[in-house]
């Protein structure tokens, strides 16, 4: 089992998490229980996933979540982007948040790209 505390990309991820939070502080009350809950959860599931994964027995287990968390990744970018459109969020404010989402979209792809090529390596020494 692995600490998932010591991942960078979990770091980052909950200080995207503890960021969106902050912002949607902000949001009109009527999003309460509409995109304010969609962002929080979808920025969330990015660490708790890491977290989880971590927690597997298994390589291609934790690769999984770590997929998992990618998809919250776009689907938090989407949701940024539109809170942007509809003036929830300031834009510079939105493309700190983008470029926070962007650099760990990109560390999660080099984790699991490393992952999957660890496995395709042993599956290749144990054929």
């Amino acid at each position: 089992m692995k600490d998932y505390k010591k991942f960078l990309v979990w770091q980052k991820s909950h200080q995207l998490t503890l960021d969106v939070y902050k912002i949607t502080s902000t949001f009109p009350k009527e999003e309460l229980f509409g995109l304010t809950s969609q962002i929080k959860r979808a920025a969330s599931s990015i660490p708790m996933n890491i977290a989880e994964g971590c927690g597997r027995n298994t390589e291609k287990d934790f690769c999984r979540f770590l997929y998992i968390s990618f998809g919250s990744a776009n689907e938090l970018e989407y949701q940024i982007i539109l809170s942007i459109d509809l003036k929830f969020i300031e834009a510079e404010k939105g493309q700190q948040l983008l470029l926070q989402i962007e650099e760990i979209k990109k560390m999660l792809n080099g984790l699991i790209n490393k992952l999957n090529h660890a496995n395709s390596l042993t599956l290749t020494a144990k054929s």
